[in-house]
């Protein structure tokens, strides 16, 4: 025969389950907009049953209910969605860094625009075509000189903030290395607070979660791939290098080239080069992209001052033409010769090292606009000048050295050339983060359809186990009044 107080049991266990299902639900109300919490459900299933007790208890089919009990708490996840959202989320970091990088180039080039490189070189070369319409002009030959300082100005000051801007990205990779050091450092200690937990029975889900948002943080830098271990913990290899094992994680660090001051990065002593991820597309950017626009600036900066050096040193000016001589004065002189000697015949080296000769500053007699070795050249002479005018529309030959033009082409072309293929690299990059950022919303969405909180839904599962609870407890009432009965009111028969 059944135990009278079989029924208070089983309502007990339903008390005790439906209780746990509350608080799940409650849990789960509470974080609905914490940062890569994973909805959790409690899975309820029966107790085990026991033998009706009866005459034929040994062939007599069937058990006896005893109730119910909660199973597990159950984070509901699904790891391939985790595996398809750091892949995407990878390949979008790799694009923002790109796309960062060349929207700022496009905001420093400036083109076009009234005060980009581009105007400021025409305006130039218009100068020389006022200047040869009448040689002597003194008015005319201020505008030479201050449109072709406005040259050398808007070169220099390119360059500058093209190093700047490769400073900056150099940062970024000392910051995001420390970063990458820190979550590998966070990643194992969280494995082992997890498996402290789970050999004694215990699911950590919320520290299942803080190590998820982490993992999904790493491989927006870096590519990653994590193995699930023992214990609940897993292994996370860099590109098949192992960076966090168990509860040891190895040191990302930086070393720094002493001759260019530029980063590179090593994993567990170790060089390591990143090919995919933010910190792929910011080396890039650093090394190739920035370091490009620079060796272009160069080449033009290189080419159009030897140009007009070449043709101004064998002019003549009007103090050469009073004095009938010719001084050999270079227009443009590099920076670092003029500070070790005022009459240097150095042409400039690169964008950042273009200078005005200190001799034309000195005095506008000094600019060449006649040409010399003509027997009829005189202060109207104005042959130099218009050579120099024409270099717009030359075609200049290319050559093989690292200053020299890569193909055959004007000055002008090669330059627009350069904002052309800058414009076409943004775009592409811009529309390929578009794209990364589409991708990681879709998987992202997806996987929050799985282990997203939705407060409707979490409601009804309240009110659900609400009335659970309290059925549970009107059953155990019902008992109680039945068991008061029994052990009360029975034998009291005529009484």
């Amino acid at each position: 025969m059944r135990s009278s107080f079989h029924g208070i049991e089983v309502s007990k266990r339903g008390l005790f389950a439906q209780q746990a299902a509350l608080n799940t639900t409650s849990h789960n109300i509470a974080n609905a907009n914490t940062e890569g919490y994973s909805r959790q459900r409690v899975n309820l299933v029966t107790t085990n049953g026991l033998p009706y007790v009866g005459l034929h208890a040994g062939t007599e089919a069937g058990l006896l209910g005893t109730g119910v009990r909660a199973d597990n708490i159950q984070r509901l996840r699904n790891e391939f969605l985790d595996i398809q959202y750091r892949n995407e989320f990878n390949r979008q970091g790799f694009w923002d860094a790109r796309a960062e990088t060349l929207e700022r180039l496009e905001g420093i080039m400036n083109e076009p625009s009234e005060t980009g490189l581009q105007k400021v070189m025409d305006q130039m070369w218009q100068s020389w075509q006022d200047l040869a319409n009448d040689p002597s002009d003194t008015s005319a030959r201020a505008v030479v000189r201050e449109r072709s300082q406005a040259v050398a100005d808007t070169f220099n000051s390119l360059y500058t903030q093209l190093n700047q801007v490769q400073a900056d990205l150099n940062n970024v990779i000392s910051v995001k290395t420390l970063e990458i050091n820190s979550l590998g450092q966070q990643i194992a200690a969280l494995n082992g607070q997890i498996a402290n937990l789970v050999p004694h029975g215990y699911t950590p889900n919320d520290l299942y979660d803080q190590r998820d948002v982490l993992l999904d943080r790493l491989s927006n830098l870096v590519s990653i791939n994590v193995t699930p271990t023992t214990s609940g913990m897993v292994d996370v290899t860099i590109q098949g290098q192992a960076f966090v094992t168990g509860q040891a994680s190895q040191v990302m660090a930086t070393q720094q080239n002493p001759a260019t001051g530029l980063y590179s990065m090593t994993l567990g002593g170790a060089p390591f080069v990143p090919t995919s991820g933010y910190m792929a597309g910011t080396f890039e950017a650093r090394d190739q992209i920035v370091t490009n626009m620079k060796s272009r600036l160069d080449v033009l900066a290189v080419n159009l001052t030897k140009e007009i050096n070449d043709i101004h040193r064998a002019g003549r000016s009007l103090a050469d033409i009073q004095n009938n001589a010719v001084q050999d004065l270079p227009f443009f002189v590099d920076r670092t010769a003029v500070a070790g000697d005022p009459a240097t015949k150095n042409y400039p080296t690169g964008a950042a090292s273009i200078v005005i000769n200190p001799a034309i500053l000195q005095s506008l007699d000094a600019i060449a606009a006649a040409k010399a070795g003509n027997p009829t050249t005189s202060v109207g002479n104005n042959e130099a000048a218009l050579d120099i005018a024409a270099i717009k529309f030359k075609v200049l030959a290319a050559g093989a050295g690292p200053l020299d033009l890569p193909e055959n082409t004007t000055l002008d072309s090669y330059y627009q050339n350069t904002i052309s293929q800058l414009g076409v690299s943004a775009q592409e990059a811009i529309r390929n983060q578009a794209n990364a950022e589409m991708l990681v919303d879709t998987v992202g969405n997806q996987r929050q359809s799985v282990s997203g909180v939705s407060i409707d839904e979490e409601m009804a599962e309240l009110v659900k186990f609400q009335h659970a609870y309290s059925a549970s407890a009107r059953v155990m009432t019902s008992m109680d009044e039945i068991l008061d009965r029994v052990i009360n009111g029975m034998g009291r028969v005529g009484l």
